[in-house]
């Protein structure tokens, strides 16, 4: 089922052995524009620290009563490779991550989850550790598989290393600028701002993203719509915006999105229909 990416930010996560925070944030991957992990917020009880939390972790997503369950023990919560706030996750900390929960490399194969359409399908891959797997042994397991170079800070991303995964929460609010516009006199690109992303659509098995959610902010016109994900062409972290294949006048033609509106497979089409691409099934 599609559903706005807005609602479990705040959900009480629960471990198998107790509570252990909330959600705070996800990372999405921008090439395959899959949600790759939660970001978990311990609070009071870790003083505060931020966990990742892979998809094939989660054991149960109650949308109702605002309440996920994963697959993990406060113990393993805790001894999780640390997270560094906002700082982009690099290709070895995703290793040592797997290592530590014994997860493959979901980068690995030709589904959308390595080998597997669903995360699901990763926990059954490798046999579960039965005590957690110290951080600097996992990092050192990463290291000996890829070849890098130990050196290498825990969180740090190697020189020329091409990052792909990005806070769901640093890009809410990016602009959306519209690439297809016809050349202008100079012969470049012309491009239009015509609005800002306020939020993402996801299927909730597969975790794909299909949707961004944008608010076209041109009053008496402002209204909000959904954009295919695969009309974006790049995002441009320093300048903080998405660019987009997109005729700069996709506001005035595309129809409203209501938020209270349920986002079905028909309502899809018409999204997809309105920016001229058409409806690909995930």
């Amino acid at each position: 089922m599609l559903r706005s990416l807005s609602e479990p930010k705040g959900y009480r996560l629960e471990a198998r052995d107790g509570e252990i925070g909330r959600c705070k944030d996800f990372l999405f991957d921008d090439e395959r524009w899959t949600l790759r992990y939660m970001v978990a917020d311990t609070g009071g009880w870790l003083s505060g620290r931020k966990v990742l939390i892979s998809p094939a972790q989660i054991e149960d997503l109650d949308w109702q009563l605002e309440h996920i369950a994963v697959k993990l023990t406060r113990e393993q919560i805790e001894q999780s490779p640390p997270l560094e706030t906002d700082a982009p996750v690099s290709r070895r900390y995703e290793q040592a991550y797997n290592s530590f929960h014994a997860l493959p490399d979901y980068w690995l194969g030709s589904g959308l989850w390595g080998d597997f359409p669903l995360p699901s399908g990763l926990t059954g891959t490798q046999a579960a550790r039965l005590e957690p797997l110290a951080y600097e042994a996992a990092l050192g397991e990463a290291d000996a598989e890829s070849g890098a170079n130990s050196d290498t800070s825990p969180g740090g991303i190697a020189e020329n290393e091409d990052v792909h995964l990005r806070s769901v929460r640093e890009v809410t609010g990016y602009d959306l600028v519209a690439v297809g516009a016809e050349r202008d006199s100079d012969g470049g690109n012309g491009s239009e701002k015509i609005g800002r992303i306020v939020d993402f659509i996801v299927e909730d098995s597969s975790w794909a993203l299909h949707a961004l959610v944008v608010d076209s902010s041109r009053l008496p016109l402002s209204k909000k719509i959904l954009l295919p994900v695969d009309a974006v062409i790049d995002i441009d972290w320093v300048s903080r915006q998405v660019n987009a294949d997109v005729p700069p006048d996709i506001i005035d033609k595309a129809p409203p999105f209501d938020p209270n509106e349920p986002i079905n497979a028909r309502l899809e089409v018409v999204r997809y229909d309105a920016v001229g691409r058409p409806y690909r099934a995930q």
